[in-house]
């Protein structure tokens, strides 16, 4: 008994001993976790890198390197002709960055690996993939590139998650990159579809900066028979002369007549400082801004000389009248309108219109404006004989909407107005379209601008299905989240197919869209 006792108090003894020893000093290893991520960003043909694929690989701090062989991917079988490369890069951090890739591969399969050398330590690594197409490459359709797993050196793979992102990507094309034909900057996009299917685009050629007018600045036309595939050479269809640097033209906006197959082309010329900094009252060129038109009758293959119908459209007292940049309209009996502004007296802005009764050949202006304070608009033709002025506001945060039914010479603003699409201050497009809705044939207005109250980035198409009353969340489309210039302009290519004109930093990107894509 005795024995027994002495046994149980040593037992006790050794219980505090035994809670107060140290932890195991065997490293419990964590697990190596693999994601991927896609930004929201088109496939643009003409641009060497089109980064849309991130794969995130997190190494906890108590493991040992890891070693990768490959990485296996898929890819959708229609888009594997117009690769030309896919580059793999690692970079430091989130953002993509170019420096010598890991890999280069031109998958001819649906399922592919790409042979890579990795080591890493523990740690965040970031490995991007960027996708080249070939001068071939449709724009129609989607490009559809997954990272699935991580080859290890053993044989062993690591499955890489996939979180929920827009894996399709659209695909477009550079339609004028920076540096093309030697000029620093291409800006202010327009651009209209003829009775033939030809698209033509519109914008400044900024030769030597990227600043607004005054400047050498020259507007150019980009002409393409194949809904955006391809784009011909650029033309120069507005160039005031020299000297050059104190004579520049731009803020285009184009305008397609259905009747007279006739093509219109507006701007704002500035002889000497004559844009809004520098333009004062009166009518001369010498003293106040000009509106300016050429036109073509052959589908855009050759333009007149530039005019000016300022005396017709301007007020005197006025210190600048001049187009809004995008795209006009040809109304349902035929009248033409652009989309305006003014400096009054006092050089407050006001969004206007002008219009044409007889195709082009006069044109009516020295309208009053809706709403002060506004300043780039595009305008529809809502139901017959009434025009919707969609506007840029200087209070930022939103659009403002007025609507017409006696041009303007009265206006009502609108439900929407100031409350229903936001702005960040920036030019925005704004056409009416018979498109497919659900199959049946439906008049749709599509709005196109950077999705935000402040900062310009998301270009986005969002559509109206009651013309405008209401912009429903769910009918819009993220096409490009890059920060960007922010102006853009919309066109209808088929009853299925929207196209978007719009600014990266410089340049100038074409998109087809599918209206499905856009109205869910």
């Amino acid at each position: 008994m005795k024995k027994n006792i002495f046994y149980f108090l040593f037992l006790l003894l050794l219980i505090p001993a035994v809670g107060c020893a140290k932890k195991s000093t065997t490293p419990v290893v964590g697990e190596v976790k693999a994601s991927a991520y896609t930004p929201t960003i088109p496939v643009l043909k003409g641009l060497a890198t089109n980064a849309i694929l991130r794969v995130n690989i997190f190494i906890p701090a108590d493991n040992a390197a890891q070693q990768y062989t490959g990485i296996n991917c898929s890819i959708n079988a229609s888009a594997i002709s117009g690769i030309e490369n896919i580059a793999v890069y690692q970079t430091s951090a989130e953002p993509f960055s170019t420096n010598t890739p890991l890999a280069n591969s031109k998958p001819n399969s649906a399922n592919f690996n790409v042979p890579v050398t990795l080591k890493l330590a523990p740690g965040l690594h970031f490995i991007w993939f960027s996708v080249t197409l070939n001068n071939a490459a449709s724009i129609d359709h989607t490009i559809e590139l997954r990272a699935t797993q991580l080859v290890q050196s053993n044989g062993k793979t690591l499955t890489i998650s996939e979180p929920a992102g827009n894996y399709a990507k659209l695909k477009g094309t550079t339609v004028r990159k920076a540096g093309d034909d030697n000029v620093n900057t291409y800006r202010i996009p327009g651009i209209a579809t003829t009775n033939k299917g030809t698209l033509l685009s519109v914008y400044d050629i900024r030769y030597k900066n990227s600043a607004d007018l005054p400047g050498n600045i020259d507007v150019g036309l980009s002409r393409s028979t194949d809904s955006g595939k391809t784009w011909e050479p650029m033309k120069i269809i507005m160039d005031m002369g020299a000297p050059h640097e104190n004579n520049g033209v731009g803020d285009p906006a184009i305008l397609f007549d259905p009747i007279t197959k006739k093509i219109w082309v507006a701007a704002l010329w500035s002889k000497g400082n004559r844009s809004i900094a520098g333009s004062l009252p009166g009518i001369s060129p010498d003293t106040t801004g000009q509106f300016v038109l050429v036109s073509s009758n052959d589908d855009g293959l050759t333009w007149s000389a530039p005019y000016t119908i300022t005396p017709q459209i301007k007020n005197p007292k006025w210190h600048l009248f001049f187009n809004g940049p995008g795209s006009g309209i040809a109304m349902k009996d035929g009248k033409l309108v652009f989309a305006a502004q003014y400096w009054n007296e006092n050089k407050m802005p006001y969004s206007t219109i002008i219009y044409s009764a007889d195709h082009g050949n006069t044109w009516i202006g020295n309208l009053n404006g809706p709403k002060s304070n506004t300043t780039e608009s595009q305008v529809v033709e809502t139901t017959p004989g009434t025009l919707m002025l969609n506007m840029r506001d200087n209070r930022g945060s939103y659009r403002s909407v007025a609507t017409t039914t006696n041009f303007g010479t009265s206006w009502t603003e609108h439900a929407t107005s100031y409350n229903a699409l936001q702005d960040p201050v920036c030019m925005g497009s704004l056409i009416k379209a018979n498109v497919k809705v659900k199959g049946v044939l439906k008049e749709v207005l599509f709005f196109s601008n950077p999705n935000t109250t402040s900062g310009r980035y998301d270009m986005t198409i969002k559509a109206s299905l009651d013309l405008g009353q209401t912009w429903l969340p769910a009918n819009q489309l993220l096409v490009d989240e890059r920060n960007c210039y922010g102006y853009s302009s919309l066109t209808q290519i088929d009853a299925e197919t929207i196209g978007i004109l719009y600014e990266g930093t410089k340049d100038l990107y074409f998109v087809k869209v599918p209206v499905a894509s856009i109205i869910k």
